[in-house]
């Protein structure tokens, strides 16, 4: 028994509110039991699982509002192993690049390879936002649209007045699926699917302009050396094949599957960027509403609708909060590792229902009450 029980009235019927991997909902969970299990070893060559692949990619395009020339291309490995390969694959010349959190600085880090130029790097203070500038000579321009460490939004635009056939990269793994976009704001579209997709780890997706898919085969018939693990040309032409390089994270594929047929279903990524942004303005509501809690991200239009962090009084020890909350069953809104702050911090992804984060604000009044 935990020292301070949490009434069951005030719980959340899902107490999962991690920024990944994210909860999955239940009938994910059914239908892979039903019909995913059975792909389980198999080869990921013959048409089962081959047609898994060519659901998702389908499923995405459709969800993505059908962009025309774009394909979904996808790979072994998570969003870190795409920025090697785009850094081997797609980055040519000078990069410019965003940060404002630790994701980020990842992309723009990797950036600094010896055979580019060095990059422009506009760093800003964790919880706000700077912008992309047009700059002479920058090939590519990349930004997270979602800062998942600090809860910070960017949207997908293309930065006025760029060098014809610069490039944007848009790290999209906790936005994708949950926030509405303009497909042809951007070329790269890349993303891992356990955040609002509810799925695993183990590769990476990318949805790609012609302009971007013209690069890389580009790239790829120079002289640069280019791992076979980092090659984005062989990653395209697995994909046009409805196939990965190496043996794919069946299970991810099938969970992936399963949610954007849900989302689709119901009205796409409008229908699930109004679920994220219900959630997401209850929690900003209840902060600043709050005596003990506030908004991290000061400026509205910066504040993210699916990771959402909250900045708690002093006088409120937010990791005694956490820790009781997680002996209740509610776990994983601590905040990011390296942020370094007393806040909780929040997933409000497309599964998860508003009712859910309703009960969670009720129970944490009830825990710093108690804690008082």
């Amino acid at each position: 028994m935990p020292e301070i029980q949490i009434p069951a009235e005030l719980l959340p019927i899902d107490g999962r509110f991690g920024c990944g991997p994210s909860r999955l909902r239940e009938a994910q969970i059914t239908a892979f039991a039903a019909e995913g299990a059975r792909l389980m070893g198999t080869s990921h060559r013959q048409a089962p699982v081959k047609n898994l692949v060519k659901r998702v990619q389908e499923g995405l395009i459709e969800l993505f509002h059908n962009p025309e020339g774009y394909e979904i291309v996808l790979g072994n490995g998570g969003s870190t192993a795409f920025w090697d390969l785009a850094t081997h694959s797609l980055a040519e010349g000078k990069s410019q690049a965003l940060v404002h959190g630790e994701f980020g600085s990842k992309f723009a880090s990797a950036l600094k390879a010896p055979w580019l130029s060095a990059p422009t790097v506009i760093n800003g203070t964790p919880g706000s936002r700077l912008e992309l500038v047009a700059e002479a000579g920058v090939s590519s321009y990349a930004y997270p649209q979602n800062e998942t460490s600090t809860g910070v939004v960017t949207p997908v635009k293309r930065v006025v007045g760029a060098d014809s056939g610069a490039l944007m990269f848009t790290d999209a793994t906790s936005a994708a699926g949950g926030i509405d976009f303009d497909p042809l704001e951007t070329d790269v579209y890349y993303f891992a699917p356990q955040k609002n997709f509810a799925s695993d780890g183990g590769l990476w997706f990318s949805l790609m302009s012609p302009a971007a898919t013209e690069r890389a085969e580009r790239i790829a018939a120079s002289d640069r050396y280019i791992p076979e693990f980092l090659s984005l040309k062989l990653a395209i032409d697995n994909s046009r094949l409805n196939q990965t390089l190496n043996t794919p994270a069946v299970a991810t594929l099938f969970l992936l599957a399963e949610q954007v047929d849900w989302i689709n279903t119901n009205g796409g990524l409008s229908w699930a960027h109004s679920r994220t942004l219900a959630a997401s303005n209850h929690l900003y509501s209840w902060a600043e509403a709050s005596e003990f809690a506030t908004p991290f991200v000061a400026e509205s239009s910066h504040r993210s609708q699916v990771v959402v962090t909250i900045d708690f009084d002093e006088k409120v020890d937010a990791a005694a909060v956490a820790k009781v909350l997680r002996a209740n069953g509610v776990v994983d809104v601590e905040p990011y590792r390296k942020l370094g702050r007393n806040q909780l911090r929040v997933a409000t992804f497309t599964a998860t229902d508003l009712s859910e984060v309703q009960q969670l604000t009720a129970a944490i009044d009830f825990v710093v009450g108690e804690l008082s």
